[in-house]
């Protein structure tokens, strides 16, 4: 595999422009954190989360990096959709009891205005706790305080399980 790998990563250098270098950047050391403990998941080490937890809000703000753009040069859907689920579900995560997790169940997403700029913000807040599910919104922001979404989820709560693979 690491062979593989070298080679691969050969081939890239050899034929990329800037901005694939600044993508491949920006993919590699979210890798990095990732293998370093910075972040606890590959996505949240790729798009390079930063967190800013309150008890009954919480807000993670990304570089917007061209790793993260879709053909037309702008900020894809699918990673605001990310950005908006990760951060309700990390909220509603800090709030089920121990021993239980919480997994999205449905996800509602209104696209406002382009992601472009220098950073994607999220600011989600609980609407509704519940013993077995809760509703959460968000809205995400660009730099220049544009809102780019507007979202809801609704989450279950699931007692977590204990995992043999990986």
């Amino acid at each position: 595999m690491k062979n593989e790998l070298e080679q691969l990563l050969k081939e890239y250098m050899d034929k990329a422009t800037e901005t694939d270098l600044r993508a491949m950047a920006h993919v590699l050391k979210g890798m990095k954190n990732k293998i370093e403990g910075k972040s606890t998941t590959y996505i949240g080490g790729i798009l390079h989360y930063e967190k800013n937890p309150d008890e009954s809000v919480w807000e993670l703000t990304v570089p917007i990096n061209p790793a993260l753009y879709n053909s037309l040069g702008i900020v894809h859907g699918g990673i605001t959709a990310t950005l908006a689920d990760s951060a309700m579900g990390t909220l509603a995560n800090t709030l089920v009891p121990e021993g239980y997790g919480a997994v999205t169940s449905q996800l509602n997403i209104h696209y406002l205005a382009p992601g472009i700029g220098d950073t994607l913000r999220c600011r989600a807040e609980i609407a509704h706790q519940g013993r077995n599910t809760m509703v959460v919104s968000a809205e995400v922001f660009r730099k220049d305080g544009k809102k780019a979404a507007q979202a809801t989820g609704s989450f279950f709560i699931v007692e977590k399980k204990v995992s043999s693979g990986e």
